[in-house]
């Protein structure tokens, strides 16, 4: 008798992406430097009348789900300025077993350098797994303006996120020095958990902004007059300004986050923001 081995199941296929930008200033303006780009990310750069290169990144999987590997290195070198956005929310889909997608995101900014992180909204849909790391070294003149948007599911169609895992991490160091520190941790019956009243209230999307910048202090009265009730913004020491938000979806969550962010960049968002 011959004995045979169960086969195994398919792995599935993994989608992997690298991304590396450079502006530098060249002739009294901000132009692209470097640029790399491997694997499923791509990065378009629409034509315009901006003082900025802008680059518009694109995932050509579709998504990300479990064993996905993306990672992002964005540099602003001296007096340049750069931004960066996406052409359309990103989805975190169900995960097959116990493998997390993963985002690496590197932003570097030199002196004088203005650095714009603005994707659009990642939807987190039932069942995902998402890893997400998010290094920033700056210059302590330059100026760096971050914002992740973030949508459990999406209730206009009727979606409920029931279990998923998130782990954001944020960290900033200025002038070599670690100044800034923040992580979010989601793992479980996730809406559930934002259900609750000392937690999100049922809030179905949330955001989280942050402006360093030399002047980032002189802004905090201003942003906190246009902030909804079921938002915060503090200085967590000189030249650091972050700001939590929470709303009931998508929509509502943008008609707080727009205005925020164009007076941070001191300019209108991508367009990709209103298509």
């Amino acid at each position: 008798m011959q004995l045979t081995t169960p086969a195994s199941p398919p792995r599935q296929p993994r989608s992997e992406g690298q991304l590396v930008i450079t502006a530098k200033y060249d002739g009294g303006r901000a132009r692209l430097g470097d640029l790399r780009q491997q694997g499923s990310f791509r990065a378009l750069f629409p034509h315009g009348a901006r003082d900025d290169v802008l680059a518009i990144m694109l995932n050509t999987s579709g998504g990300i789900t479990g064993g996905d590997r993306f990672d992002t290195t964005a540099i602003a070198d001296a007096g340049a300025a750069l931004t960066l956005s996406t052409q359309a929310a990103e989805r975190a889909y169900r995960i097959a077993g116990d493998e997390p997608g993963s985002v690496t995101v590197q932003l570097r900014a030199a002196e004088n350098a203005v650095l714009h992180w603005l994707p659009q909204e990642t939807i987190l849909f039932d069942g995902a797994g998402l890893h997400r790391t998010l290094d920033i070294d700056m210059h302590p003149t330059a100026r760096v303006v971050m914002c992740e948007p973030l949508i459990l599911g999406r209730r206009a169609m009727g979606e409920r996120v029931g279990t998923a895992r998130l782990h954001d991490r944020w960290s900033v160091r200025r002038g070599g020095t670690l100044v800034f520190l923040d992580a979010l941790h989601l793992d479980g019956p996730v809406q559930d958990m934002a259900d609750q009243i000392g937690v999100a209230d049922g809030a179905g999307a949330m955001a989280q902004v942050m402006l360093a910048a030399p002047d980032a202090d002189a802004e905090l009265l201003r942003i906190r007059a246009l902030l909804p009730p079921t938002a915060g913004a503090s200085l967590v020491r000189d030249g650091l300004l972050f700001i939590r938000i929470l709303a009931e979806d998508g929509f509502t969550l943008r008609r707080s986050l727009i205005p925020i962010l164009e007076i941070l960049t001191r300019a209108p968002l991508p367009r990709t923001w209103s298509l």
